[in-house]
């Protein structure tokens, strides 16, 4: 369909988001983007995500890599800087877990347009 056969007040896409990004939002946002951007990191926030009881081990992550477990920590270090995971020493392991406001940010600028997007908490800005 052309343009010319199109409503003369419709737009031709709808908007991202309903106001323009703040330049420390943006740079949250790009930080997030650039970590799910390795497939590697991407399987890892997902099998942390889908984990029974919301959170797992390295050592029941590293076993669905065929990687060496620092390299595994090397990733899950780059997801934890990007905000995107958490974590807590427990003895030997350390056991990662994902920061819902961070995939509510995600989930808002790529969603819906009607959703109302929020000002990131600072909780995903550390």
């Amino acid at each position: 369909m052309s343009k010319q056969h199109a409503e003369p007040d419709a737009p031709c896409c709808s908007p991202l988001v309903r106001e323009p990004l703040t330049e420390d939002w943006a740079g949250d946002l790009a930080r997030m983007f650039k970590a799910l951007g390795d497939p590697v990191r991407l399987r890892l926030l997902s099998l942390v995500a889908s984990h029974e009881g919301g959170e797992a081990c390295v050592c029941d992550i590293s076993e669905s890599f065929d990687l060496s477990q620092p390299t595994i920590s090397h990733h899950l270090k780059v997801l934890r800087s990007a905000g995107l995971l958490d974590c807590e020493r427990r003895g030997t392991w350390v056991y990662y877990w994902v920061i819902p406001a961070a995939l509510q940010q995600l989930s808002a600028v790529l969603g819906e347009p009607a959703i109302a997007l929020q000002a990131p908490s600072d909780e995903v800005s550390a």
